[in-house]
């Protein structure tokens, strides 16, 4: 097997993740503009330092990292466990679709997949590496450690586990982002979910149960309640 190779996606979850990017990029687009709007509203009937500090404000909750996304998902499938964890440990893991999704290809460079995606017209692009461990334990189940590095920074981790329930796979998983974002990535995450189960239950996954959660840097501070 050579040292690098280009993997072929399943074309139904990358017209998902398509669907996403359409939606999603001219929402991110847009955030900035509103704020400029803000701005020159507050200047219009009132004054220019009421708008500066409206700005200053914008600016603050645009970019500074107070947010940081985690939570637990519970899914179900038909397939059998093996299989499931095959796919877990794939280089295109099914709870990541719209990572792999929306890359322009997907390479495995020495064992470790690399997502690449362009972005601003094709003028940037970032690399996301897949790191993967994962272990059997002794009832039965399985635990699979994904993390997401971009450009080598750790970016999110995943703990997996899978097990048999009534002939049925279930998949149970925590995640949680490295990094602290501003709220400028909201219409990012509000998008992204509507469009991530669609991408699940094209793979053949239910969701049970989900549960999201921001951490607030201000309450990890202990300045908030």
């Amino acid at each position: 097997m050579p040292s690098n190779q280009q993997l072929t996606r399943p074309q139904q979850v990358l017209t998902i993740a398509n669907s996403y990017l359409k939606r999603e990029r001219p929402a991110t687009a847009l955030l900035p503009v509103a704020a400029l709007l803000v701005v020159a509203g507050v200047f219009a009937v009132t004054s220019f330092v009421p708008a500066i500090v409206v700005g200053g404000l914008l600016t603050t909750g645009f970019l500074a990292p107070l947010i940081q996304p985690r939570g637990t998902v519970r899914l179900r499938t038909d397939t059998d466990v093996t299989s499931v964890v095959d796919s877990f440990t794939s280089p295109v893991p099914p709870i990541l679709p719209l990572q792999w999704g929306t890359a322009d290809e997907v390479v495995v460079e020495d064992g470790i997949p690399v997502y690449t995606l362009s972005y601003l017209f094709g003028l940037r692009s970032v690399e996301i590496s897949l790191h993967r461990d994962s272990r059997s334990i002794s009832d039965g189940s399985h635990r699979i450690n994904l993390q997401l590095r971009m450009d080598g920074t750790p970016w999110s981790r995943y703990a997996v586990d899978v097990y048999d329930q009534d002939g049925q796979a279930e998949i149970e998983y925590e995640y949680e982002a490295d990094q602290r974002f501003g709220l400028r990535r909201l219409p990012q995450r509000l998008i992204a979910d509507r469009y991530f189960e669609a991408a699940l239950r094209a793979q053949g996954y239910t969701v049970v149960e989900r549960n999201r959660s921001v951490t607030r840097y201000l309450k990890q501070l202990g300045c908030a309640g």
